[in-house]
């Protein structure tokens, strides 16, 4: 299956949507506004063409596994497949690195750009959790800005939902 299927689920924060094909998951969508916003968001922007199908057991394992961590249950989504096809070599590398941060952990973009071998692409790191597919599976909501400060969350509700994720994750995090 190549054409990408998608299905809505209910979490600790709402509606999401997750779609996948044959190779992975390929987008993980945070709930927007209204489901019928959500659904448009990720067949629009994430996997255009996306059917919905109710989902095979591999993806119900991820959701079932997104629900334990957002209701504070913890876990790994490391080992979680995605389809990186259209991604760069760059954003790669940098949503590998960013899956290790564990739940109640954080790191600065700046200390993420360090462990990728490249400080001064602060900035970059940031460009790429701005455009991060996958979040909660790529957990972007555990990248600061500098001094610990919350930074920027392209999600629905910005900063707020990013906030949000990190209590329901116990996340410690400097003021």
């Amino acid at each position: 299956m190549m054409q990408p299927a998608y299905t809505l689920f209910d979490s600790a924060i709402g509606r999401c949507a997750i779609a996948w094909n044959g190779r992975g998951i390929v987008a993980l969508q945070l709930p927007e506004g209204s489901e019928a916003a959500t659904v448009a968001r990720i067949c629009r922007r994430q996997a255009p063409g996306a059917v919905p199908l109710p989902p095979v057991p591999a993806v119900r394992g991820v959701i079932a596994a997104i629900d334990r961590l957002l209701r504070g249950g913890g876990g790994s989504l490391a080992d979680v497949v995605l389809d990186e096809t259209c991604l760069s070599a760059f954003h790669r590398r940098v949503y590998a690195a960013a899956r290790c941060i564990l739940p109640g952990e954080t790191l600065t973009y700046g200390e993420l750009a360090r462990r990728l071998g490249e400080p001064r692409a602060a900035r970059a790191v940031g460009q790429a959790m701005a455009r991060n597919p996958y979040p909660i599976i790529v957990p972007c909501h555990r990248v600061m800005a500098a001094r610990g400060r919350a930074g920027g969350f392209s999600g629905y509700g910005g900063v707020d939902t990013k906030l949000r994720l990190l209590r329901l994750e116990r996340a410690v995090r400097a003021a």
